[in-house]
């Protein structure tokens, strides 16, 4: 990563956006706010009258996102050599869109690929768009968090065994909740039977900054990696990357895919800012990913300390499905304080003015990222002791929190074949036996408990019954309520 310095430590695409706004060319050309001559003033205040001027694309010193030569490639580059990937793509409709590539660009119609069940929704996306086969896998859960962890070799080689037609793992790494696996052992036994592996890492672009973080998929042996620059790192919110290692991967159909899916005129300020998250990284990761590693150790040392609240830590992930930790994720269990997760957000959000990345029926999790500082770590640490003073119930948490999240069901059709079905609606309570036609899941994490195509089972409508009487949010079907829900005819 050190070398030449001098030629990483530069944003080539916020330099060339900068040059065509200083050459003083008048614009009759899009966008039609006309480089801010026609914006309205709050959204000058938004985006400030500079970023404005700069926001445009297509011009000759801006280079084209679906073929670069200039600008883009050369931040590309830098971007794959910061990495220690063969090829970067720039993605500006977020890692859903990494994802989506990187599925379509590594299957084709009818191809089997290994999935496990705790995918972001965006993976079952990409299996449509894809028309894969998905074969999916159990993850390990967790019994005293309730959450899902990740896979044991075993897993996979079970399955590799049952589909040998297999082409790819799909997998991810790390979780949301910053759990990671053995994924070196996993990638040399999927690559021994000719197979992808492919990894959902939205959570994983800072691994590579700090020692003390668990190793990233490209390092581990991943062929494809899709990043959230945006969600842990510096850049704007649907800005993302999707890393390219090795021979096994057709990297024009790659290209191919990644030029199909996004849009042709893309916004040029998520490009600078995806430029500029990488030069903030070539300037400075190790320190200031470092510098939450350590804030997030003594935060964690601190809540342990408090009644009624738990955060496990790197010492607990020691068991197949469960090898490592990314410490700067805090998951804090709030049930012995008798709250659930869901209560307890609220509490944060409206008594404290402290909102966290997450919450399930169990728990809390919050994020502590290279622009957290030890102040930003002391004001949560008081406001959790406040929390478990002023709020601790006699009772126990609600039973439902206690619930284990249900096991894979069924497979009634593809998740393609469910997407372009007949769909009709049955009230909810009478599912049992169906085939989905949507999905459902609870955001965050957006981890589909039902997918197109599945056989609803009773386990299944249990869980999510019992979920949403917590007060989580259902996203994906077309009633929310969730009186009714959609299924193939």
């Amino acid at each position: 990563m050190e070398q030449h310095r001098d030629d990483i430590l530069r944003a080539p695409i916020a330099e060339a956006m900068r040059a065509y706004a200083a050459d003083g060319a008048r614009a009759y050309h899009t966008p039609g706010h006309k480089q801010g001559l026609g914006a309205h003033p709050l959204l000058k205040a938004l985006v400030t009258e500079e970023g404005l001027r700069e926001e445009v694309s297509l011009m000759e010193e801006l280079d084209d996102l679906h073929e670069p030569t200039m600008c883009i490639k050369e931040a590309q580059e830098m971007a794959a050599t910061l990495y220690g990937a063969d090829q970067a793509y720039f993605m500006i409709n977020g890692t859903t869109g990494a994802i989506h590539t990187m599925l379509m660009g590594a299957l084709r119609p009818g191809d089997a690929v290994l999935v496990p069940r705790n995918a972001h929704r965006s993976m079952i996306g990409g299996i449509i768009l894809a028309g894969a086969h998905p074969v999916f896998l159990q993850p390990e859960v967790d019994e005293r968090l309730g959450i899902a962890m990740g896979l044991t070799e075993e897993t996979v080689a079970r399955a590799i065994a049952a589909h040998p037609e297999a082409k790819a793992l799909a997998c991810v790494y790390p979780t949301y909740y910053g759990v990671t696996f053995d994924l070196a052992r996993i990638a040399a036994l999927v690559h021994a039977h000719d197979m992808l592996l492919l990894v959902d890492e939205a959570h994983g672009p800072h691994l590579r900054f700090s020692e003390a973080l668990p190793p990233q998929a490209i390092d581990c042996g991943a062929d494809m990696a899709a990043q959230s620059t945006h969600k842990i790192l510096g850049a704007m919110t649907q800005a993302s990357m999707l890393l390219v290692n090795g021979v096994r991967v057709d990297r024009e159909r790659v290209r191919e895919a990644a030029s199909l899916l996004q849009s042709t005129s893309p916004n040029q300020l998520l490009l600078a800012s995806l430029d500029i998250a990488r030069l903030q990284m070539a300037e400075n990761g190790r320190e200031t990913v470092g510098r939450a590693v350590r804030l997030a150790g003594r935060l964690r040392s601190a809540i342990n300390a408090i009644d009624g609240l738990w955060s496990f830590g790197p010492e607990y992930t020691c068991y197949p499905g469960a090898t490592g930790l990314d410490a700067t994720k805090i998951t804090v269990q709030v049930t012995g304080l008798g709250l659930s997760g869901v209560e307890a957000e609220a509490i944060l959000r409206h008594e404290y003015k402290v909102q966290c990345e997450l919450s399930d029926a169990r728990n809390l999790l919050f994020i502590l990222s290279y622009a957290d500082t030890e102040e930003q770590a002391d004001y949560l640490l008081e406001v959790l002791r406040q929390l478990a003073k002023d709020h601790r119930r006699e009772h126990a948490a609600d039973k439902a929190t206690q619930m284990a999240l249900p096991a894979v069901p069924a497979q009634g059709m593809t998740p393609r074949e469910a997407f372009f079905a007949p769909k009709g609606s049955v009230a909810f309570s009478e599912a049992e036996g169906h085939i989905a036609a949507e999905q459902v899941m609870f955001y965050p994490p957006g981890i589909p408990i039902l997918c197109p195509g599945d056989v609803i089972d009773a386990a299944s409508l249990r869980y999510i019954e019992a979920m949403q009487a917590l007060g989580l949010k259902v996203v994906g079907p077309r009633d929310a309520s969730l009186g009714r829900i959609q299924v193939v005819k």
